[in-house]
């Protein structure tokens, strides 16, 4: 799943740049469309250049000028700008002590094709446009309906969130106070279709505004609950227009809203919450079985790994972590270790306990999908929105592998 991979990248990335601030209105972002002459983009930057020379706080000046000749230097590079355009952010980003901000430069290309130009200097990285071309637009919605409880949920990528739960106080089927059995069931089915009503009402101010981006609604209920509430005239006409699937579920509120989801999995099978769950049912499949075809731990899927051994690789987007490459100041020992993101500057020789300079580093998952590619494994980038997700790195340490052949031990 390479476009998950670059995906997950794309939104520690925007994550990353969201956090940096510049000293004044000196961070550079800057999106070039598909199609424009790099000369043009080039020209422009020029004339903002001679522009920032007036910037009257000289380090202000300086700082916006480097940035701009920087981001000049880089596009130099370019013969025509990507197919899908160009984004660019440059600047001095500010450092717990003053005097010591340290330029940065980003160039992306989008993974969507961009259509606007934006120059822009602030104090903080402009990342609308890009946050708004990795969300995940698709949803689908799930309405779980009885004659006296029902839940609407929606399901988004790697989330499902119960939006709205709703219930009646509708009398079962017996007779009460000497009523006759026919007037008495009239009462009820006249509270059944009032609540039936109440329950459309919401689904309709729920889903109407996002009915561009709704792929379908699944409804699901047990009897003919679930029957009457679609046939019926309870959801706007476009709304009903996108009903795709209709299950019967025995169980109500949360528990039922997993149950729909499960049961209607191959209407979901793109969507980026079920693959998440169906890896990590598999993976928990063959650990209850004691099938020698799973292992979990760094460690143990690198061996994994570098054996060619690992079918699917499962990585937690909650690891914090990224492997750092160094080299002791002292003795010359280059080594390599896995640490929490915040930890780097305690790093010490392993050999002689001294000093290290680091060489180089990388985000945790993002190397272990690079090995789990060499070797034709496929990755799942599972998410810590759901339970599965949550006990995944709860157990396993976010870290899990499902293998091709049983490893010796």
């Amino acid at each position: 799943m390479r476009e998950d991979v670059e995906r997950y990248k794309l939104e520690k990335l925007v994550e990353e740049l969201k956090k940096k601030e510049g000293r004044g209105t000196e961070l550079v972002s800057l999106y070039i469309p598909a199609g424009r002459p790099i000369a043009d983009v080039i020209n422009t930057l020029n004339y903002e250049y001679a522009t920032a020379s007036n910037i009257k706080d000289r380090t202000t000046r300086h700082h916006v000028l480097d940035a701009l000749a920087t981001i000049i230097n880089r596009l130099k590079l370019f013969r025509e700008t990507p197919p899908n355009g160009l984004v660019v952010f440059a600047g001095y980003t500010a450092s717990d002590v003053p005097g010591r901000e340290k330029m940065e430069v980003y160039l992306l290309e989008p993974p969507q094709k961009l259509k606007v130009w934006l120059y822009r200097c602030d104090s903080r990285f402009y990342t609308e446009i890009l946050e708004d071309m990795i969300k995940v637009k698709d949803v689908y919605a799930l309405i779980l309906i009885e004659r006296d409880e029902a839940a609407i949920a929606l399901l988004r990528g790697k989330s499902l969130e119960i939006v709205d739960e709703l219930t009646a106080g509708v009398p079962g089927k017996h007779r009460a106070g000497g009523q006759s059995a026919r007037r008495f069931e009239r009462i009820i089915e006249q509270l059944v279709h009032e609540f039936y009503k109440r329950v459309g009402e919401h689904a309709n101010k729920i889903l109407l505004p996002i009915k561009d981006e709704l792929r379908g609604i699944i409804i699901g209920g047990p009897g003919l609950s679930k029957q009457e509430f679609a046939e019926g005239d309870y959801l706007h006409y476009e709304l009903k227009q996108k009903i795709i699937g209709i299950f019967d579920v025995g169980y109500g509120g949360a528990a039922g809203v997993y149950e729909l989801v499960e049961r209607a999995k191959d209407l979901l099978r793109d969507v980026q919450f079920m693959k998440e769950r169906e890896a990590v049912n598999e993976f928990l499949y063959h650990l209850s079985r004691d099938t020698g075809l799973v292992t979990y731990g760094e460690d143990e899927v690198r061996e994994a790994l570098k054996a060619n051994a690992v079918e699917k690789l499962l990585i937690s987007e909650g690891l914090n972590k990224i492997r750092i490459h160094a080299v002791c100041k002292a003795c010359k020992h280059e080594f390599t270790v896995t640490v929490q993101r915040d930890a780097q500057t305690s790093i010490k020789c392993p050999k002689c306990g001294g000093e290290v300079e680091v060489i180089d580093e990388k985000d945790l998952v993002e190397e272990l999908a690079e090995l789990a590619e060499q070797g034709g494994a496929e990755v799942v980038i599972v998410s810590t929105q759901s339970s599965e997700g949550k006990e995944f790195v709860r157990t396993f340490g976010g870290i899990g592998a499902i293998l091709r052949y049983r490893l010796q031990k």
